[in-house]
């Protein structure tokens, strides 16, 4: 029975391993090449593998598929982990605007896709640490 509730997660819903990487890959060479999101890009290294990997150790817990950045980093702390950067609502955003991106050329159902961004700005937003 445990098998069959674990494959309901949104990781096993999304497509599991690949189909997360994929999101994560995109998400970053969105990141990559926008010019709006400027403002993100410049808070991450030149760079990007190590950022890339490390959202994608931290989703695939995140969304309920093996918990792989405890398993390496321990608890992921998000907000303390973020607290040096200056995140305001232009931040949260330009992330946003990656991800909803990123998200749209991966398919999925709708109802999965709605509950994915809806999750995913309210941990956007939680990592403002400025007024702005």
């Amino acid at each position: 029975m445990s098998e069959e509730v674990n494959k309901l997660t949104p990781y096993h819903l999304l497509g599991g391993e690949a189909v997360l990487r994929q999101l994560v890959d995109r998400f970053y060479q969105i990141m990559a090449e926008e010019p709006k999101v400027l403002e993100l890009r410049k808070m991450h290294p030149e760079d990007l593998q190590g950022s890339a990997d490390k959202l994608y150790m931290f989703l695939s817990g995140w969304l309920g598929g093996p918990d792989l950045y405890q398993q390496k980093f321990g608890h992921p702390m998000l907000r303390a982990r973020h607290m040096p950067f200056p995140i305001d609502s232009s931040g949260r955003d330009q992330w946003m605007f990656c991800m909803i991106k990123a998200l749209s050329e991966v398919p999925m159902e709708a109802a999965l896709k709605a509950q994915l961004e809806q999750a995913f700005f309210r941990t956007a937003d939680f990592m403002r640490n400025q007024d702005a």
